[in-house]
């Protein structure tokens, strides 16, 4: 699959129809997506996966993910919007 149609691919399953949620990952597929490292798209492309509720107790701090590589993920996009 073309770079260009992956990334239209993943921008649709990025916006997630829940304002907060979008705000997070389609500015984050648009500016960090691009040089992640290829085990890091993995990752994200495995929270595309999950369901809105969880990540959005996830983004909003609430809950955790069980696995190691969604939390690695999850806390990736909220650096970037909370830097220390």
């Amino acid at each position: 699959m073309s770079a260009d149609i992956e990334m239209k691919r993943l921008f649709w399953h990025s916006r997630r129809g829940m304002l907060e949620l979008d705000v997070l990952l389609v500015p984050f597929l648009q500016e960090a997506y691009p040089t992640l490292e290829a085990a890091d798209k993995q990752r994200y492309q495995k929270l595309l996966e999950c369901e809105d509720q969880d990540m959005f107790g996830w983004f909003m701090q609430r809950s955790k993910p069980e696995d190691p590589d969604l939390q690695r993920i999850v806390e990736m996009i909220l650096d970037r919007v909370q830097p220390d």
